[in-house]
């Protein structure tokens, strides 16, 4: 269900904004797409067609916390989002808020404004911007509940340009004859920067005929306007909003002054002759034959900024195509990677799943472009399909495209895979536009081999660390139990923290959960064995108190340099009693049957390895049928700049009042809120028990 052009269209009228984006975040996804654009072309907007919600851009900041962001300088904007600045180097200010009603999130809406608004966004300003939210948010809710959950276009679409008032015919011919007499020349351009209108006087002084360029953009259809600058300069003047200028040669020794003028329907340009001293002084450069254009520079140095900050095989994969099908002309693409002697598909845009399964899994012998790209180390370009069956006999035209590139993916002198793109319209890829992909295909092999390097090293430490935790919680009669554990999501995603459930005769149990510092393999490895301490002191049916002592002394021996904290609870059932000992852990938190939730303070012990005499007193709380005994890791309330009591007094309200019918939906209430207030920098663990009559 698209949204009205009117949303977009109203808060940039009224917020005096330039530049406007409106984000959708679909369903069950984590990627916003880019629905309606005003004030710029698509060309321009391409690089932000999606966004993963994990990026570090604005619109993606302020869908995730949930809060208007606003960056008032072009400072702000290089030094906390460098991808930014360095594909928009220009002058602006920029606002991002999020679409969100009764704690869903529907999308995203940015606006930027040229450098002359005030440094702050005035209270009407922002009142303006939340009210276009709720708007919004409204509309998309309500398609909602009418079954048509809101979708993105595939394409971004366009807000037209605002039209100036109408005036009579008589004053629209007298000033098409003001321009006609005028000895300088004047042209029009729209926002995507096509001309849509030049006088006598400005064909003369470009030495091209109106036909020529009415309706294309003047530095793809003059060669010698084809420089990247002249094409930077119409960019910075739809950005920013102000007045720049630029001067060209035109062959053979002609100079122009080229002065543009924009505003929020279109760029004014004033062409006049340049001062004959720069003729006899400026150097008679050679001009390229087809030099690349500033936009697909500053696209390609997207790209690299943004492959340099992904992860995972997905990632890279996710990035090529979000950045390469918009931005750099192809209508499909494909990648595929070589796995175990076959060229399997690792990921698609555009294409059918039906006929991606045809391709994948193909043999390395076999006789294909892309094999073929990957054996000989050399990319093909097939500008039509005769041209691919004359390479490729037994080709069969399957995809109904008209052009195609096939780029191997080269690290190292070693193949990982191949690049395929392919276009609906045919495509002569001249030299400078070959030279283009193939540094795209080298860059995206770079960071696939990376991520394939990372990927290993995750499956490695996931298996090390589910190995170390208990697969699942031990049943134990009349005891209701809910676990979680969520890695901080940096470096290989593995950490110390750790909890287990231990059986005891009578109707007794052992809960414990523990915490290492450090989060490598070390960690990894000293929480197993903690862990199997813990575990071997509890069955021997020693108290909480004399569990820590044990293990505390354990640590000591080993001497690893490293640290722990640990609370442990026995449970015992039939006695309605718990007996619990902590060393530096955070308090465990006790919800009763009335929903009232305390904190326990218990007598304090100190960390787990420091001091192998240490004590670690046992303290007794009853613990009724129904209640629920939540043990934690710091990583649930701990957070830079936030004080740790809040954050835990924050924690104990939330169990105190979410449902806890059901103890994995009270779990994952509680990662959610922990969540919502702010993002983890470390791992968590979660351990919920409650028992019953």
């Amino acid at each position: 269900m698209p949204l009205p052009d009117a949303v977009l269209a109203d808060v940039m009228r009224d917020t005096g904004a330039s530049v406007g984006l409106l984000y959708l975040l679909p369903p069950a996804e984590r990627v916003l797409r880019l629905a309606l654009v005003g004030g710029v072309s698509g060309q321009i907007a391409a690089p932000w067609a999606r966004i993963p919600l994990e990026a570090t851009i604005p619109v993606a900041d302020a869908v995730r916390e949930r809060r208007p962001l606003w960056l008032g300088s072009q400072e702000d904007i290089a030094r906390r989002y460098p991808r930014v600045g360095l594909v928009l180097p220009y002058d602006f200010k920029l606002a991002a808020a999020p679409i969100t009603s009764d704690g869903t999130v529907w999308g995203g809406i940015v606006l930027l404004w040229p450098i002359w608004h005030p440094a702050d966004l005035s209270t009407a300003d922002q009142e303006t911007l939340t009210a276009c939210c709720r708007r919004a948010a409204a509309i998309l809710h309500r398609a909602a509940d009418s079954g048509q959950a809101p979708q993105a276009p595939e394409e971004p679409r366009l807000l037209p340009a605002p039209h100036h008032q109408e005036i009579d015919p008589a004053q629209g011919a007298a000033a098409l004859a003001f321009t006609a007499r005028l000895p300088v020349g004047c042209c029009a351009l729209d926002l995507e920067g096509r001309l849509t209108f030049i006088n006598a006087a400005g064909t003369d002084l470009v030495g091209a005929p109106p036909g020529a360029l009415q309706g294309h953009r003047p530095w793809e259809v003059l060669p010698w306007l084809r420089d990247p600058m002249f094409e930077d300069r119409y960019r910075a003047a739809v950005v920013s909003r102000q007045p720049t200028s630029f001067t060209a040669r035109r062959p053979p020794d002609t100079w122009l002054l080229f002065q543009l003028y924009p505003d929020n329907s279109g760029i004014s340009v004033h062409i006049t002759p340049a001062d004959t001293l720069q003729t006899d002084t400026a150097p008679h450069l050679p001009q390229p034959a087809e030099p690349i254009g500033a936009t697909a520079l500053y696209h390609l140095t997207h790209l690299a900024t943004a492959l340099a900050e992904a992860v995972s095989v997905h990632d890279v994969v996710e990035l090529a195509a979000d950045q390469i099908v918009p931005a750099f002309g192809p209508k499909a693409l494909a990648l595929l990677t070589v796995e175990a002697g076959r060229l399997c598909v690792t990921g698609y845009r555009n294409y059918s799943a039906e006929l991606m399964t045809r391709f994948d899994a193909a043999p390395m012998n076999s006789d294909t472009p892309a094999v073929r790209a990957i054996a000989t180390g050399t990319p093909a370009f097939f500008p039509t399909f005769a041209d691919l069956k004359k390479a490729y006999p037994p080709a069969v035209h399957q995809d109904g495209m008209a052009s195609w590139a096939f780029l191997p993916l080269i690290v190292s002198g070693r193949p990982v895979g191949s690049l395929v793109l392919a276009y609906d319209l045919p495509r002569i890829f001249p030299p400078t536009e070959r030279a283009l992909l193939i540094s795209l295909a080298g860059l995206i092999a770079q960071a696939l081999d990376r991520a394939r390097l990372y990927d290993a090293k995750h499956a490695l430490a996931h298996s090390l660390q589910t190995g170390l935790l208990p697969r699942t919680l031990a049943h134990v009669p009349g005891l209701e139990t809910a676990a979680r554990y969520r890695p901080a999501g940096h470096g290989v995603d593995i950490g110390g923290d750790f909890y287990d459930l231990i059986p005891g005769p009578n109707g007794t149990a052992v809960v414990a959960i523990g915490d290492v510092q450090g989060h490598d393999t070390s960690a990894a490895a000293l929480m197993g064995q903690v862990r199997t301490a813990v575990r071997a002191h509890a069955t021997a049916g020693s108290s909480p108190g004399d569990v820590l002592a044990r293990t505390n002394r354990l640590l000591t021996d080993l001497d690893t340099g490293l640290f722990a904290s640990c609370l442990i609870a026995h449970l015992d059932l039939p006695r309605h009693r718990a007996h619990l000992a902590t060393a530096g852990h955070p308090p465990a938190l006790l919800r009763h049957v009335d929903g009232r939730t305390a904190t326990l303070h218990l007598s304090p012990g100190l960390l787990l390895g420091i001091d192998p005499d240490a004590d670690y007193p046992t303290t007794d709380v009853a613990l009724s049928p129904g209640t629920v005994l939540a043990l934690y890791t710091d990583g649930l309330v701990e957070t830079p700049g936030t004080d740790i009591d809040d954050a835990t007094s924050a924690l104990a309200h939330r169990l105190s009042t979410a449902p806890a019918q059901n103890l994995e939906m009270l779990a994952d209430a509680l990662l959610d809120h922990a969540e919502r207030s702010a993002p983890r920098n470390d791992d968590v663990a979660l351990l919920l028990v409650r028992p019953h009559r």
